[in-house]
């Protein structure tokens, strides 16, 4: 992994990073507040303790970069190749997030927080998401195959379609409105 520089305690506002190239690096407790990012490059750079409120990173590249205690806030992450990054202690809160066609395919996500998230047609396939917690999520289309859900929070997620019988969901929480949404497969109707 090539690095060119490391920052530290840093606070990038307001800057397009399509206009001005984002350079390669370690970043540690940095915050990236109002930036653009989209379809740029962030390959193989560090983020520790950083967190990225209000950013627009659609479509960038991330494949072999490190997120470690990262906090996604108030931003676009659709089309994220998470599956791309160090898989090495990868750990990320997601807040209001826009996650549209992101991929999480065979992560480990223990204890992953995502709090009113819109994830349309994200892939969790192969991924084990033991104790996460999708709090008020939109997981409409969103992929579950092969997923390790056991003691998941989706009691208050909505739009999900989880398939028991392919997912192991031991002591997953839902609510009594979700249950169509294990039960989708069987073509029967569920009174309200």
């Amino acid at each position: 992994m090539r690095r060119l520089g490391y920052y530290t305690d840093k606070e990038y506002t307001n800057i397009n990073f399509n206009k001005i190239k984002f350079i390669v690096g370690e970043y540690e407790n940095c915050k990236f507040l109002n930036c653009v990012f989209s379809n740029g490059r962030l390959n193989e750079c560090v983020f520790l303790n950083c967190e990225f409120n209000n950013c627009d990173l659609t479509n960038s590249n991330i494949s072999a970069s490190v997120f470690r205690d990262v906090y996604f806030v108030n931003s676009n992450l659709s089309g994220l190749q998470f599956n791309s990054c160090s898989q090495l202690l990868f750990s990320a809160e997601f807040i209001n997030c826009r996650l549209t066609l992101s991929s999480f395919f065979g992560m480990k996500l223990h204890k992953t927080k995502f709090y009113k998230c819109e994830m349309v047609e994200v892939d969790f396939g192969n991924t084990d998401l033991t104790n996460s917690e999708f709090s008020e999520c939109d997981l409409n289309k969103a992929l579950f195959d092969s997923s390790n859900l056991s003691k998941c929070d989706f009691s208050t997620a909505y739009n999900y379609s989880i398939d028991p019988e392919k997912n192991k969901i031991a002591k997953a929480k839902f609510s009594i409105l979700g249950i169509s949404g294990l039960l989708g497969k069987y073509d029967i109707v569920i009174k309200k």
